[in-house]
């Protein structure tokens, strides 16, 4: 008989299913009034300085191009404008301290106190830490970089530390697997988008540094190798290089939760999904964030 813990432990897609919500939970600073509190009170004011100096500041003090190449789907032009002139304001350290500081404001005010020093926020936060005992370091800058950072004692920051060290693992694999499928950071962009899951255009344009000609001109690139058709909608090969594309990561990402087990993956899954319901019903994200408009 064919147990729920079975199904988990044979099912690569649980992995990606949790990292998900975790990813979710993690981002909630990168749209919070606090990160752009914190920052600004050091001088980082440009939302685009903001994002690149605390995401960034893991690896010190690096300049664009490793930003660029690490980030993936960012206009290196964009990158330049604001990397490595934005270590003149503020040094790593002091973009991670303040990063700590909105990360533990947003989620106080998202999530409230109760949830804060509850049980599940406890038990999430240990499952979490004990998936990421069995990350790689090999070829994964951004998640090498926060591995070296030390955990936090108050359990809603340990898991989202933890929940910082699972997604830049997955994040840093995915790369891998869009080069071997030959997307560029902006077609990986143009794709996704086009699967309804992606974020939609106008936040690229706004937060990536593409411009709309970029945009059309990476879809006809697309267009022209029969992974979209006349409207911009993934053909059936197109859809079938994404699912390859996911297949290949959860590949590359499967360690962790393979080491937590079915059991804790099920487990972990459901409080951080819990968690992040909370979030996005108190406003987490912007309405428009997603999509293909």
């Amino acid at each position: 008989m064919t147990t729920a813990a079975t199904d988990t432990a044979t099912d690569p897609r649980v992995g990606r299913r949790c990292t998900s919500a975790l990813n979710s939970l993690h981002s909630t600073h990168y749209f919070s009034p606090d990160l752009g509190r914190e920052l600004g009170a050091l001088g980082v004011t440009d939302p685009r300085a903001v994002n690149f100096a605390v995401r960034a500041a893991a690896l010190g003090p690096v300049g664009a191009g490793a930003v660029t190449a690490a980030f993936y789907n960012y206009k290196h032009d964009l990158v330049a404008r604001h990397v490595p002139a934005v270590w003149e304001t503020v040094t790593p350290g002091q973009a991670l301290a303040a990063r700590t500081r909105a990360v533990d404001a947003t989620l106080r005010r998202l999530l409230g106190e109760e949830a804060l020093a509850s049980a599940e926020m406890a038990e999430a936060a240990t499952l979490a830490l004990r998936a990421a005992e069995a990350c790689s370091r090999s070829a994964r800058p951004l998640y090498a970089a926060h591995a070296d950072l030390p955990v936090p004692e108050a359990p809603h920051l340990a898991l989202w530390h933890a929940a910082t060290l699972l997604r830049e693992h997955r994040g840093d694999g995915h790369l891998a697997a869009l080069l071997t499928a030959g997307l560029d950071g902006l077609e990986a962009v143009v794709t996704h988008t086009a699967t309804g899951k992606g974020i939609a255009p106008k936040w690229v344009f706004t937060t990536r540094g593409w411009t709309r000609e970029e945009w059309d001109a990476a879809t006809d690139r697309l267009r022209e190798r029969g992974l979209v058709d006349g409207a911009g909608e993934l053909t059936e090969e197109g859809s079938a290089l994404r699912a390859e594309v996911e297949r290949e990561t959860d590949r590359l990402d499967a360690a962790p939760y393979a080491h937590l087990g079915p059991e804790g993956v099920a487990r972990l899954t459901e409080l951080a999904t819990g968690f992040v319901r909370t979030a996005l019903g108190a406003g987490a994200f912007p309405a428009d964030l997603l999509g293909k408009g």
